[in-house]
């Protein structure tokens, strides 16, 4: 295997067959068709372990982020380890909920809750609820006095520090909408603590996503735990931090990511104090490398001296390249030697120029051929549109030697099924 087929998890190749775990992916697309994202039961388990294991005596809680991956099966396996999980809608809450989630291992974020959405986290016992300004807190609190039941809050706090990351990917900046100013952050705190209908239970943070280098990170962990010691100087008792998730993975025009244990022992030493439960949030970290997007080769191109490969997967399938230039690595499920190599674009049949998953490819394919888009479990199907009435793509989950399909293919019937014509257009064109 290449460089860029180890970024994968519980990828192999045999003789010239790719497999995902035990599983021939040549199977999947010849049972299932293309696009299709497929993703590594195995590969999943061991990036959540690698997170828990790396706590070993204290208090913890991993909340996978499910904004990340939000397919049923995915949540149930993690909720199987039992793991946690990091909520931004109501939506989630539902699926995690369906998925045999434990309520009480959910965080809420995100800056925008709305009343039913408290009101139905609220019932169902969730964890926590991350603050995000004081006009929320004041909602929390007139919902849970409807309710009859405090919400349990946390105060998001924005340290104003910068990471290197993607524009579109950095949370933790003053300029960003996430999170209250350390001064209003006490305030918060302070007001939850005089409330009949309000629970402080900790404080969080989380400053980014596909974070490659772990400085700044360290950094918002000791401003954490200093902001916790001033809060219990003032008689403010929390019982944990949330240092939020961020951490990246091997894509190849990146950094070489810090492993999971790493990651943990670093925000371990920035919170000396052994009192209080820390709970993180990776997302990325545990589907990103599980997972690929399967795609069958249309045709070949050529325009002057640039070749193109037009395949059936698109930008409404994976956004990533389109959205934050992200590259992710291409493999021939089928190795050919008969054919030479050529370097190719992978374009897809979107109309936009900007329908590239992959610039810059050397591959020996022709039109047929099967391909695998790595490391793509993240962010991947949970973004994907109906861009050009296009249906969405199966989900499958590779258990060992056998696969299943999570989600069914979309089709034209199912896009447009909740779509109607006012019965006045027929009206007016006959006045």
């Amino acid at each position: 295997m290449n460089r860029s087929e180890k970024t994968q998890e519980q990828l192999s190749r045999n003789k010239d067959q790719l497999y995902l775990e035990e599983v021939p992916l040549q199977q999947i697309a010849n049972t299932v068709g293309t696009p299709c994202y497929v993703y590594s039961r195995a590969g999943m388990e061991k990036r959540w372990h690698a997170f828990d294991r790396a706590f070993s005596q204290r208090q913890h809680l991993v909340c996978y982020a499910v904004k990340a991956c939000s397919n049923l099966a995915v949540l149930n396996v993690l909720a199987s380890l039992g793991s946690g999980f990091d909520i931004v809608s109501a939506g989630e809450l539902t699926r995690t909920i369906r998925a045999a989630g434990d309520p009480a291992k959910i965080v809420f974020s995100g800056v925008g809750k709305q009343r039913e959405e408290i009101e139905q986290a609220l019932k169902c016992g969730i964890l926590c609820f991350n603050v995000e300004s004081l006009d929320e807190i004041y909602l929390l609190e007139a919902v849970a006095q409807t309710v009859g039941k405090p919400a349990p809050i946390a105060a998001r706090i924005n340290f104003n520090i910068h990471v290197d990351t993607h524009n579109y990917l950095s949370t933790g900046r003053h300029t960003d909408k996430f999170g209250v100013s350390p001064q209003q952050a006490v305030e918060l705190c302070r007001y939850a603590h005089r409330s009949r209908w309000l629970s402080l239970r900790g404080i969080a943070c989380h400053i980014g996503s596909q974070l490659t280098q772990l400085a700044a990170f360290t950094q918002v962990c000791q401003a954490l735990s200093d902001f916790a010691t001033q809060l219990a100087e003032e008689g403010l008792s929390i019982n944990h931090i949330d240092v939020g998730g961020g951490l990246g993975i091997d894509y190849p025009d990146s950094e070489p990511a810090p492993t999971p244990e790493h990651y943990i022992a670093c925000l371990l030493k920035a919170i000396p104090n052994h009192s209080y439960k820390i709970i993180v949030e990776p997302g990325r970290a545990i589907i990103g490398p599980a997972g690929l997007l399967l795609s069958r080769v249309l045709h070949l191109k050529t325009s002057g001296q640039h070749h193109f490969a037009v395949v059936d997967a698109a930008m409404n399938d994976l956004l990533r390249p389109a959205l934050y230039q992200a590259n992710h690595a291409v493999c021939q499920v089928q190795t050919k030697q008969s054919l030479p190599p050529q370097t190719y674009d992978v374009v897809g049949p979107v109309c936009e120029s900007g329908d590239v998953l992959a610039r810059q490819q050397q591959l020996s394919v022709a039109a047929g051929d099967l391909l695998a888009i790595l490391t793509c479990g993240a962010y991947g199907f949970s973004m994907a549109s109906h861009y050009n009435s296009r249906p969405l793509p199966a989900e499958v989950l590779v258990d060992g030697q056998r696969f299943d399909v999570i989600r069914q293919r979309e089709s034209i019937d199912d896009l447009i099924s909740k779509e109607s014509i006012p019965t006045t257009n027929s009206d007016r064109r006959g006045s």
